[in-house]
């Protein structure tokens, strides 16, 4: 465990340089740049709130606003980091046939520009809270440990998927199919008193990304979610970060053989 703790501290500027020309490469002729991270959520959320606000009944709910933001960030976050994470070896191939560095470094940039980029959007949050008339209360520290089970989860995901995603191309299509299941059970649009009716919120706590996203509101509509909820997404999170990890070790020997 030193030995790997050391080489990702060797190995610590060309991390930060891969995060930044993500971050580049993201918005590359773009007018608005880093802004339309904060005004996409913002236009969304408005059309979510007022499609399924009149589908639910929820207009007359300030708070909805909120719920929905929260689910939308989150999930937002996971699949973008997820995605990118999943190609970065093969998007990365002329490198890493001419220069040798750890594989993982490719994987964990991707998660880690899409996670500043997160961060910077949460700011938005602040206008839809004020608009939810939610006030600042002691639940709000769970939004620290709901981020971090967000990063661990993703890092974890992305480091499998871009380990699969060498051998197994098809792989790609398959985790679009599988995002799109992942987000219907994270209830991010449709409240979840849906759900409870019909004895289905098993399914939903399966879900670690749902688990997470109510963390998340739980911190910004003030209620406490339960320590189940809050401990699942974390193990579900460390044992996907041990399995990529050990996988990407074990086989990334063998990556230059099919890139």
């Amino acid at each position: 465990m030193k030995k790997y703790i050391k080489g990702f501290y060797d190995y610590r500027f060309l991390l930060s340089e891969l995060v930044k020309r993500g971050i580049r490469l993201k918005y590359r002729k773009s007018y608005l740049g880093i802004v339309w991270s904060l005004i996409e959520p913002l236009m969304t959320t408005v059309v979510l709130v007022v499609v399924f606000g009149a589908l639910f009944d929820r207009l007359s709910d300030p708070t909805f606003a909120t719920y929905i933001m929260c689910g939308r960030l989150t999930f937002t976050f996971f699949q973008n980091g997820t995605k990118g994470a999943s190609k970065a070896i093969r998007g990365n191939a002329g490198m890493i046939k001419k220069v040798y560095v750890p594989k993982y470094l490719y994987p964990l940039s991707n998660v880690l520009y899409n996670f500043i980029i997160y961060l910077i959007s949460l700011v938005v949050l602040v206008p839809v809270m004020i608009y939810s008339r939610l006030l600042p209360t002691g639940h709000m520290i769970n939004v620290i440990p709901s981020i971090l089970w967000l990063l661990i989860l993703t890092i974890g995901v992305g480091m499998i998927l871009s380990v699969l995603d060498v051998f197994f191309r098809d792989i790609e299509y398959l985790w679009n199919v599988l995002l799109m299941i992942i987000m219907y059970l994270s209830a991010i649009f449709y409240p979840i008193e849906r759900i409870q009716k019909h004895h289905l919120m098993w399914l939903l706590h399966l879900n670690p990304v749902y688990c997470i996203i109510e963390m998340f509101r739980g911190a910004m509509i003030g209620h406490w979610v339960g320590w189940k909820v809050c401990s699942y997404p974390l193990i579900f999170g460390v044992v996907c970060c041990i399995i990529g990890f050990v996988a990407m070790k074990k086989t990334q020997d063998q990556f230059i053989l099919h890139l």
